[in-house]
C-alpha cells in the first residue's frame, strides 16, 4: 500500500493553480494556435495558385528577417536603456570621481615614498662602491 502525501492547501498553492493556467498554458496555448493559424494561411495563400518560386522567397525573407528584427529591437532597447542610465550617472559621477582620484593620488605618494626607501640602502652602497673605485683608480 502506497502512501499518499496530503497535497497542499495553503493560498499561495491556490494561487499558483490559477496562475499556471492564464499566465503559462493559456498564452502557450494561444501561441501555438496563431503559429498553426500562420502555416495555414500562408499555404492557402502559396498553393492557392500554381506555384511561384518568388512567392515562397519573399515567405521566408519574412519568416527570417522577423527573428532578427525581435532581436534588434532588444538590443536597442538595452542600448536605450544603459544610455539613460549612462546620462544619470554623469551628474553625479564627476564629485565622486574627484574623491577618488584624491585618494589615488594619496596611495601613489606612499607608493613612491616606500619604494624610494627599499631602493635608497642599495643606491647608498652602489654609490659607495663607486666612489672606491673611483678613488683607487685615479691613482
Amino acid at each position: 500500500m502506497k502512501a499518499q502525501l496530503p497535497r497542499p492547501e495553503h493560498y499561495s498553492y491556490k494561487l499558483y493553480r490559477k496562475q499556471r493556467v492564464s499566465q503559462i498554458l493559456l498564452p502557450v496555448i494561444l501561441a501555438s494556435l496563431l503559429l498553426v493559424g500562420m502555416i495555414v494561411l500562408i499555404s492557402l495563400a502559396t498553393f492557392r495558385d500554381a506555384t511561384d518560386p518568388t512567392r515562397w522567397a519573399a515567405i521566408s525573407a519574412i519568416w527570417i528577417t522577423i527573428p532578427i528584427m525581435i532581436g534588434g529591437l532588444i538590443f536597442l532597447a538595452l542600448f536605450i536603456g544603459l544610455i539613460y542610465l549612462l546620462g544619470r550617472l554623469m551628474g553625479i559621477l564627476p564629485r565622486y570621481t574627484c574623491l577618488a582620484q584624491g585618494y589615488v593620488y594619496r596611495v601613489r605618494s606612499y607608493v613612491i615614498r616606500a619604494a624610494d626607501l627599499i631602493v635608497k640602502p642599495v643606491f647608498g652602497v652602489a654609490g659607495f662602491l663607486e666612489r672606491i673605485k673611483a678613488f683607487f683608480g685615479r691613482t
